[in-house]
Order: structure tokens, then sequence, then C-alpha cells
């Protein structure tokens, strides 16, 4: 079936989150949803839709938001990333998904990719009502993340962070680094495969800022949000790319074994390879047989 796609708003916080509203065409009666974010830096303009798209073609509605603070959302200063913000605005995206009409609010599916693919771990472990979850290329544990950053670059990213900090305190502008550069570069990431793989997800013509406020660092070392894999009760999909430069497998593979009701689906491809091209089509092969088995449109 086809699909239709509208912008909508809801509210988060202090502010609003600016979406996707994905319905498939000709279904009848309520239908599932996906809740959809990105990762890190990301926005939903950054090949989201293409899984939207797929989900909607199969039957489901898809709900496909911003943070606070990136994007078509609300939000100052902007670029700013803080982890607990983030998962307000999944709750918030969650509540509102089960309010839309001729949805089933019982039928609620989370998505997410990379460092959202950590959040979704976290919320499917608290909101039992959930019916599944996916969790693509996650972020599970902070210090296999920090330790993917050479140590010249960590220290050079880390006195940034800590500028920030105190300058946020001081009611200062934020102090911006990279999401991602060229090995070597003060980014976040740095691997061969990050800037060109991060390029690869803007549309052509698209400006994409791909910077945030560095006081986020302080938080990686912080967070395992794989930890929270043992408490997932619903049917949950981890994708996982086992030569992943961002998100290191070894210690999602750990976490993922411990979800009771954990499918894992392993990938021989980069960390960005999954958002496009053959490894695209594989990889949500594998997520269309997953909602068909447990979510059914």
């Amino acid at each position: 079936m086809g699909h239709s796609r509208s912008d909508v708003t809801f509210p988060a916080g202090d502010g609003t989150c600016a979406a996707w509203l994905y319905r498939p065409e000709g279904a009848v009666g309520p239908v599932p949803v996906l809740v959809m974010a990105h990762g890190l830096s990301g926005v939903k303009e950054m090949r989201l839709d293409a899984f939207a798209e797929r989900f909607a073609d199969a039957g489901y509605a898809c709900l496909v938001f911003d943070y606070r603070h990136f994007g078509a959302s609300s939000g100052e200063p902007r670029q700013l990333l803080d982890v607990d913000t983030q998962l307000v605005d999944w709750r918030a995206a969650i509540a509102h998904a089960r309010t839309l009409p001729d949805v089933d609010p019982d039928r609620v599916v989370a998505w997410g990719t990379s460092f959202s693919g950590g959040h979704v771990i976290v919320l499917a472990a608290e909101d039992r009502r959930l019916a599944a979850a996916i969790s693509q290329c996650p972020f599970t544990h902070g210090l296999a993340s920090a330790l993917t950053i050479p140590p010249l670059v960590s220290a050079k990213v880390t006195a940034r962070a800590l500028r920030d900090a105190v300058g946020a305190l001081l009611g200062r502008p934020p102090v911006m680094v990279p999401a991602c550069g060229a090995p070597g570069s003060t980014a976040l990431m740095t691997a061969p495969d990050c800037e060109p793989g991060m390029s690869a997800l803007v549309p052509p013509g698209l400006e994409v800022r791909s910077d945030v406020a560095a006081r986020f660092v302080l938080q990686i070392i912080r967070r395992y949000p794989g930890r929270r894999a043992q408490d997932v009760a619903c049917p949950i999909l981890f994708a996982i790319c086992e030569p992943d430069s961002v998100a290191p497998a070894k210690q999602t593979k750990r976490y993922a074994a411990q979800a009771p009701r954990g499918e894992v689906v392993l990938y021989d491809v980069g960390h960005f390879d999954i958002y496009v091209g053959e490894a695209f089509e594989t990889n949500i092969a594998h997520h269309l047989d997953f909602l068909a088995r447990h979510v059914p449109a």
C-alpha cells in the first residue's frame, strides 16, 4: 500500500518537537505506530524518511521526530544535546502517538538508531506498554564508545567540554564540537568511515548542522543504556554492525543476550552503511520481518 506524510508538532518539556506523521493508505481499523528518532546530532531528514516510507507502505503509521534544540523543533541554544532531555522528548512522542486517530495505543513500537538506539532500550525497559522495540547499531556502553576516540583527540574534546560546561554556568554561548571529522581532527567521531558515512545520510542540497555543544562529552562516560536490556519485557530487535567504529559490537552483543525476548541480527558492515544501498535493503527486510511476527499490521 502507499502512504501519506504530514508535518505535525507535539509538546515536550518546555517546548515542542517537530515531526513527520506517516499514515498507510487504505488501512482498515487502528494501525500499529512506530515512534522514530535519530542518533547523535542527526535529524529526521537524514534517511529516517527512507525507513518510515517502507514501514508505512507495509501498513504501519510512523511518528518521526526531531529532538528539542535540533532540526525543526524548538529549543535554545541550538545543538544542545542532553540525554535526559532527549528521553523526555521520547516519552512525549510515545504519549502523543497513543492519542493519534486510527492508531492502536497498545501497538506502539520504539525505533532508535545509534545514540537513540540506546534510548529505546531504556524506554522499553521502563514502559511495559510498548509492543516492541528496534535498536539499530545502538550506543550501549559509554566507556567503550569513549575509547573509540584516540587519546589526543579525546583530550582536546574534553578540554572543550569543560570550557563549555563552565561557560554554561556563566551564561556564555555554547562551545561547539563537530559530531564527526577526519581522522585526527577534534571531533566526537573520527574513524575513517565516520565523515563520509555521515555525509551520505544528508540529502543533496540540504544544509544540516553536525556540531553539538561540547558539554555533552561529559555525559558519555556515565551512560550505559545497554544495562537495561535485561529489563525489557517486550520483543526487541538488535541490529548490530560487527565492525562498528562508533558503538562497539562486543558490549552490545553481551547486553542483547540478556534481553528476555531479544533477537539479534549481525551485519558485516560499518556503523553508517546500514542506512544506504544494499545493506539498507537487507536491514529493512529484517525490521519488517520482526514487525510482521510481533506487531503485525
